[in-house]
């Protein structure tokens, strides 16, 4: 592949999916799949009309001017904020599991409870996953010592335990902490009454796991302020994957001004930029809208949904739930079936490249539009994105923007090229989700929040809302889908404070991690 930027051409693909991480081909095309093709007809008509019309798409800004009256300022120092203590009670070991994004969460939550049991933090491990298959450690991500140089001052860290502590058998002390000794949700009482002690008896402890072991709310604020420095502020990703993230963009945009503050937290000194005189031999998209689209296999099995692929596609999704979520079949035996149409009511169901590309259509996105395509292989390849490349043929995706050269490093590396990934969505200028559930899709809104002075919108569709707009799919006119549509994600993109509960790398919209001009 050259520089230039190259659309996926999905029409060319045999049927592709992910097992056990190895891309298996399946040589017969299947047909097209199709839920909802009179809308998609109507799609079609509509923007034929609107290609060579003046543009007056307002989801490309953000609609509420308070958005850039909030500005970052979780690195502040306050006088309320107690300083690190004189004596450590000891050392906290973290190994994550999960991907990127289970991990970045894993190791903020670990400096937020080092901080609470006044304890020095082990360089966190991440630990190796047979879904994931990838190697990677703290420092092939992140850059480590500029995340302890940031955090210096709230609480110690150290890349390795100490000589004399390291001969220690953490399990046979009774130090090792897994998931199922921790609460999910956690709260700081959770960790004084139970692992503070062992703690000051052994000197060490080592969480396993660590998945959503401390909870938002109640917490102190001045450990909800370390969460959000640490998040925001202290994990800078290495130079390798800065410097190839940065190319991954230049490949999709041309730029005309300064870096924003955005792209200079996410890319460094790699930070693309085009002065005025470069403008006219500049090349590409001046903007462009990123997609995460959670319609894997795994996920698409695990929702019990029906999207409509026939008796084959149940089967298939059938055998797949029966080796993969063994769990799941367990508890369908004692439990009552929720039928595949109350599911889609309730909103349960993942979106369909079909369904993201008609609420694309709704919202006045032209046809040329590029749209730049985060996450893993898409369950049924070219059968189930036909529909959306027949209204947005501009796809591309990090394997169609980077040479194979340029790959290989990242090659076997899934948590590195999912970095890729949330660079290339967080600094995009629209940021378009399926799922609000997903790590990615959570961290990636909650970055642009943060940093996007009010001028990086997201797009959240309400799947019950839109569920509820599709089911009448055969008799809904455009003009009233498109409303219908319109104010569903405008409702989706009202300024609010963090809500008691919810996730603050989600929604850092409070007096903990911003400020309110």
């Amino acid at each position: 592949m050259n520089a230039e930027l190259t659309p996926i051409s999905w029409y060319a693909l045999p049927y592709m999916y992910a097992k056990d991480d190895n891309v298996v081909s399946i040589h017969e095309e299947r047909p097209t799949v199709q839920m909802y093709g009179r809308l998609l007809k109507l799609a079609s008509m509509v923007l034929a009309e609107k290609e060579f019309k003046q543009d007056s798409l307002n989801f490309w800004n953000e609609p509420y001017h308070q958005a850039s009256k909030w500005k970052p300022c979780a690195d502040k120092k306050y006088r309320t904020t107690p300083g690190k203590p004189d004596k450590s009670n000891g050392y906290i070991m973290v190994s994550a599991n999960g991907g990127l994004n289970q991990q970045r969460v894993a190791i903020c939550n670990a400096v937020a409870v080092a901080s609470l049991l006044n304890a020095t933090l082990v360089l966190p491990k991440f630990l190796y996953s047979n879904v994931w298959k990838d190697p990677s450690q703290f420092g092939d991500i992140y850059q480590e010592d500029y995340f302890m140089r940031i955090l210096k001052d709230d609480i110690d860290i150290v890349k390795e335990l100490p000589p004399h502590l390291k001969p220690l058998d953490i399990e046979a002390m009774g130090t090792l902490i897994t998931d199922a000794d921790i609460v999910k949700e956690a709260k700081p009482d959770d960790y004084i009454t139970s692992v503070l002690p062992l703690l000051l008896q052994n000197r060490v402890v080592h969480f396993l796991g660590f998945g959503n072991r401390l909870g938002f709310d109640p917490l102190p604020p001045h450990l909800q302020r370390l969460r959000c420095k640490c998040n925001f502020h202290a994990l800078k990703f290495v130079l390798k994957i800065q410097k190839v993230g940065s190319l991954l963009i230049k490949r999709i945009k041309k730029y005309y001004a300064a870096p924003r503050q955005l792209d200079k937290q996410l890319l460094g000194d790699f930070a693309p930029g085009i002065s005025p005189k470069q403008h006219n031999i500049a090349s590409g998209p001046s903007r462009y809208l990123a997609l995460h689209l959670r319609f894997e296999e795994d996920m698409v099995a695990y929702s019990l949904c029906d999207f409509g692929g026939g008796d084959y596609e149940k089967k298939e999704l059938e055998a797949y739930r029966d080796v993969h979520f063994p769990l799941l079949i367990e508890r369908l035996k004692n439990s009552k079936p929720v039928s595949p149409v109350e599911l889609r009511k309730l909103g349960r169901c993942p979106l369909t490249p079909e369904e993201a590309a008609l609420v694309l259509a709704a919202l006045g996105f032209k046809p040329e539009t590029f749209i730049y395509l985060a996450g893993s292989h898409i369950y049924g390849g070219s059968s189930r994105m036909q529909p959306f490349t027949s209204l947005y043929p501009n796809l591309v995706t990090k394997e169609t923007l980077l040479t194979s050269s340029e790959l290989a490093p990242f090659k076997n590396f899934s948590s590195q090229l999912a970095a890729l990934d949330f660079i290339a969505c967080a600094t995009s200028d629209v940021f378009a989700m399926t799922d609000s559930g997903s790590q990615l899709s959570s961290l990636v809104s909650g970055f642009r929040t943060y940093y996007g002075d009010g001028h990086a919108p997201t797009l959240r569709p309400n799947k019950k809302r839109l569920a509820a707009i599709l089911s009448e799919n055969r008799t809904i006119g455009w003009n009233t889908f498109e409303d219908r549509v319109r104010k569903m994600i405008e409702e989706g993109q009202r300024v609010q404070l963090r809500g008691s509960g919810r996730s603050i790398y989600r929604q850092p919209r409070c007096p903990e991690c911003m400020c309110r001009s």
